[in-house]
């Protein structure tokens, strides 16, 4: 892609925002923290205990090696008149009783306390788990939920600016890959913290110089994460942010395949996809290699670790200062203690990848949304459907103005056609009345309310429209028309569905209305498409029709039947009509002709056409043409 690797904007930040997601989950949080106390005591406490059933072994098989009757005492003086000093000091360091043996009742006793331990720990370890599942989904599909309503509060222009498979990638790759990490983590990372307070505590409490021994490599551990955790984080966020234009390119390419195949395009859309499959292995690569250095380098920490408490365990032992049984809880309790830092350098490279993944998915609730209107501004009601331009100007882009200072009236009831040619601002205009964008001067009022004012969802309600572009859903036919209005009756559906002729058509379908149709409406002809799309605006019953090119995929008899419907449709409500076929507009009430974002003509057809100038000339080039 030519791009360097992208470091995160804000990684702590954004671990933040994470854990203040968790936190809304506070008592199921606080059960998960208490759970893992618990848990993590238990399993702390396990090596003691077991340390003391290795004693009773040792401590039986020593005093099984002297003659009973004999006092301890007696013993080690002996030991120490034959001049051994070393194994007198071992045996004054143990609760000896010459003759007795091993006691194989205190044995199992202790044996069956630590069963008892470790059982009571693995179940609390199990509910500790079961919350963690329940906590990292409640708020993952609380971010999913915020993510649908931002999506739905976004301005169009970030969606035109915004490749659609990016948009996708982020509501549910990144999110799905969030989930994941910290189902990984979250847990696992509190245990580990626990284990190593937990354990550190008891190894202090059995031998404060074999504990300092074990807490030298913990400096070394933290100056190696972070200088891996720095060097592959920019890693994890250019993997997902290339994982994203991937996907933005296999959408396009797969929607639309018919024209690849039908301009041979199939090799570049290929090479074209290697380069970008390329940058997400190549950032995947690096991440996850530079990430994975950090386990094989901790766990050689450790080993050295285990050598140098076995060896300082092991002198102990001999002088008498710790009995056999404290080195080898010890010698776990080493085990215990870097085993969570390997563990927590093991996650940290999918920790590393949640956040990436998070900071994606909080970019965009971070985008700008639409303006919201004064909620509280008066409302028309009922709505006429008058719909004035004052002074409007809008532009796409800051340099490159488009409207500049138009002023348009249509009254209620009044059919407005808008034609001129293709890039003259016809579409803008609608896009403009529907708050798809936001003026940069003037305003629109509908019933002399300023729509700037208005919530969108009332003021949208109102208006049906039928774009050139068709969109249908994937389910059945019945269910996209009733798409139209809420709680639509099946008379409401089957009235709508004759009054745009699609009764017809639908009737001679297998499954009639229950046809299930695509999310591209492959198995339909494009002007029935178009056709469900009207009949679903007859269905909405609106107070102001947009129609853009509404007919333009039907053949000309049925064209001619829909604008019989159309005027039926129109009767008593304002319609904006943006078309190029002139001849369905001829019976409109006011035509506007725009040229380069300004109205350069208005009037009634006959009225355009005797002033013989910018519609004429649209006009007799069109029948031209056709002759």
């Amino acid at each position: 892609m030519g791009m360097g690797p992208q470091r995160a904007r804000d990684f702590k930040g954004t671990l933040r925002r994470l854990s203040e997601r968790l936190l809304r989950e506070r008592m199921l949080v606080w059960g998960l923290v208490l759970f893992g106390v618990l848990a993590t005591s238990l399993s702390v406490v396990g090596p003691k205990v077991l340390g003391h059933a290795t004693d009773i072994v040792f401590t039986g098989y020593l005093s099984d090696q002297f003659p009973d009757g004999a006092t301890k005492a007696e013993v080690v003086a002996k030991l120490r008149a034959e001049g051994n000093d070393q194994l007198a000091s071992l045996v004054g360091s143990v609760d000896l009783q010459p003759g007795s043996g091993i006691d194989f009742t205190s044995l199992s006793w202790v044996l069956g306390g630590v069963l008892v331990l470790y059982v009571l720990a693995s179940l609390l370890q199990w509910f500790q788990g079961r919350i963690t599942t329940v906590v990292v989904q409640h708020t993952v599909a609380d971010l999913r939920n915020d993510v649908e309503a931002k999506l739905n509060r976004m301005p169009l222009s970030y969606f035109d600016r915004t490749e659609r498979g990016e948009v996708l990638s982020r509501t549910t790759n990144d999110i799905d890959n969030i989930a994941q990490s910290f189902q990984q983590t979250m847990s696992q990372l509190l245990t580990s913290v626990l284990m190593v307070v937990g354990t550190l505590a008891m190894m202090i409490v059995i031998s404060p110089l074999l504990a300092l021994v074990a807490v030298v490599t913990i400096p070394l551990a933290f100056v190696i994460t972070k200088a891996v955790t720095k060097r592959s984080q920019p890693q994890f966020v250019q993997q997902w942010t290339s994982t994203g234009r991937l996907n933005g390119h296999i959408e396009e390419v797969f929607t639309g395949h018919d024209v690849v195949k039908v301009f041979g395009r199939q090799k570049e859309a290929r090479e074209e996809f290697d380069q970008r499959n390329d940058a997400v292995f190549a950032a995947s690569f690096k991440a996850q290699f530079i990430s994975g250095v950090v386990q094989p380098v901790m766990m050689f920490v450790a080993n050295i670790n285990y050598v140098l408490v076995a060896v300082i365990g092991g002198l102990r032992v001999a002088s008498g200062s710790l009995s056999i049984g404290d080195v080898q809880a010890f010698i776990q309790y080493s085990r215990q203690f870097t085993q969570p830092l390997t563990q927590v350098a093991a996650m940290i490279q999918v920790l590393q990848s949640g956040v990436a993944s998070a900071e994606r998915v909080f970019a965009l609730l971070d985008e700008d949304e639409e303006r919201a209107g004064e909620v509280d501004a008066p409302f028309p009601d009922p709505v006429r459907g008058r719909v004035v331009f004052e002074d409007v100007s809008f532009s796409y882009q800051p340099d490159e103005p488009l409207i500049e200072h138009l002023d348009l009236v249509a009254e209620p009831g009044q059919t407005v056609a808008i034609v001129g040619p293709t890039g003259a601002g016809k579409t803008t205009l609608t896009n403009l009345v529907l708050r798809f964008y936001e003026l940069d001067a003037g305003r629109i009022t509908l019933d002399g309310v300023d729509i700037g004012r208005m919530d969108r969802g009332p003021l949208r309600r109102n208006f049906g429209v039928v774009l050139q572009d068709t969109w249908l859903f994937n389910g059945t036919i019945r269910e996209n028309i009733a798409y139209g209005a809420d709680n639509a009756t099946e008379e409401q559906v089957l009235a709508a569905s004759e009054a745009a002729f699609v009764d017809h058509f639908v009737r001679t379908l297998p499954d009639g209305y229950d046809t299930v149709i695509d999310d591209e409406g492959t198995n339909v002809s494009a002007g029935q498409r178009q056709l469900l799309t009207i009949a679903r605006a007859f269905l909405a019953d609106p107070s102001v029709l947009v129609l853009d090119e509404a007919t333009s995929s039907v053949d000309t008899r049925t064209e001619s039947l829909v604008q019989g419907a159309m005027e039926q449709l129109r009767a008593g409500r304002t319609s904006f009509v943006i078309a190029h076929r002139l001849s369905t507009i001829r019976d409109a009430d006011h035509i506007v002709v725009m040229e380069d974002g300004h109205i350069v003509e208005q009037g009634t057809h006959d009225s355009l056409r005797a002033a013989g100038r910018a519609y004429e000339r649209l006009y007799s080039a069109q029948f031209t043409a056709s002759a």
